[in-house]
């Protein structure tokens, strides 16, 4: 028989425990990567971001506090209106609980603000704009892997410390594109150098000869690269054709991913100068997480990109777990922020009031065919970037979140 105390706590003890079930919304947390499936950032994010995503669901038991944990995917087509869609089917109706990716940056803000109105989670890994943690930051938005401060702070201030200083921007135009080159241009002028113009190609562009020609005409030293992915590719590849470095000018490619190179091939890219969050092969922790993700990715190596969903997936689930819920958007994030990050890919870190993940950025070096010595051995480390210096100072951001 249950005496009356008892019975009064055995009751409680339930009611405790049906209400932290019930914050599960729909008895699933749902996870969605949103990102680029089939262009030209297909190869750095796409279905490496979905595997990223699921090794992190799997590292954590593949449940929270009982809850299954499902992830799902979807192409934005690099298109603001495809991914606003996509992302209020999304959280209306399959009841998504965190979208995670989101490369091309005039998409991730749509996402941003979406997100916020719902009050769920928007953890970006692809996309680069610095606004994501300034004057567009959200309560309901972390940004993790890397921003367009960090690369302009990286290679930019590499390139002119090296002699660089003169540039023309060969810029994609679209908002990633053109917060690179304001970011850039501003590590440029402030030590000493000059932007003697530039010019703004589409997303996808098929052909940047005249692009090129206007660069090479400009006699600048240095053609900085405001692109990223295919147009990257691309544009490395017309240049050597064209011969450009042949006279006396430097690429500067501003956003450049392992997986780029590998597509370019060492011949092409040796000597090429990149800021990266990660890199496959930098410590035994990194190659055994990357060599669980190449053998569900048919060999190929992770970008800085997919190892940040995976990353950022697994820091949310420890977040929820702490909460025993998902169902405030807001308060997970908060509690994100409270919580000390740290995992193989990115090692020990920790997220500001503004969303912005911090951790050590690396500048590296393309090697020569020479030096590489097996696959996918293409960077040797020039400078290491720590997390205080590779990203924004809090007291330059015009984030709302920063009490000045």
């Amino acid at each position: 028989m249950i005496c009356g105390r008892s019975w009064k706590l055995t009751l409680v003890s339930l009611a405790a425990a049906t209400s932290a079930a019930a914050q599960m919304t729909d008895k699933v947390v749902k996870i969605g990567v949103l990102n680029d499936q089939s262009g030209l950032y297909a190869d750095l994010s796409g279905q490496g971001s979905v595997i990223a995503a699921k090794l992190a669901a799997e590292d954590f038991g593949g449940k929270v506090e009982g809850t299954p944990i499902e992830v799902i995917f979807a192409d934005h087509q690099n298109k603001p209106d495809v991914g606003s869609n996509i992302a209020r089917q999304w959280f209306d109706v399959e009841k998504v609980d965190v979208i995670v990716d989101v490369p091309t940056s005039s998409v991730a803000l749509a996402i941003n603000q979406i997100t916020k109105d719902k009050n769920k989670v928007f953890l970006d890994s692809g996309a680069a704009t610095s606004d994501l943690t300034g004057k567009a930051c959200s309560p309901n938005t972390i940004h993790w892997t890397y921003d367009t401060w960090a690369l302009a702070n990286g290679t930019g201030k590499a390139v002119v410390q090296s002699g660089g200083d003169t540039w023309f921007f060969l810029t994609a135009d679209y908002a990633f594109g053109h917060a690179l080159e304001r970011d850039v241009t501003a590590v440029v002028k402030a030590a000493g150098g000059k932007v003697l113009g530039g010019v703004r190609h589409p997303l996808n562009a098929s052909d940047f000869s005249s692009f090129l020609l206007q660069a090479q005409a400009s006699k600048a030293k240095v053609i900085g690269l405001a692109n990223a992915g295919g147009d990257t590719i691309n544009s490395i590849k017309a240049a050597a054709e064209f011969g450009i470095t042949q006279g006396g000018q430097k690429l500067a490619g501003l956003l450049v991913f392992v997986n780029d190179i590998n597509a370019l091939g060492l011949k092409v890219a040796q000597g090429l100068q990149l800021t990266e969050a990660f890199y496959w092969d930098r410590d035994d922790k990194t190659r055994a997480w990357s060599k669980r993700f190449s053998d569900k990715k048919k060999g190929s190596e992770p970008s800085m990109v997919q190892a940040g969903v995976y990353s950022a997936v697994l820091h949310y689930l420890k977040a929820v777990q702490a909460l025993k819920s998902d169902a405030d958007g807001k308060a997970v994030v908060e509690k994100m922020k409270q919580m000390p990050t740290d995992d193989e890919v990115f090692g020990k870190g920790s997220i500001r009031v503004d969303g912005r993940k911090l951790h050590p950025m690396y500048l590296y070096q393309v090697k020569s065919p020479a030096e590489s010595k097996k696959p996918w051995d293409y960077y040797k480390l020039v400078r290491e970037i720590p997390a205080n210096e590779a990203f924004r100072s809090l007291s330059e951001s015009d984030c709302p979140l920063v009490k000045k």
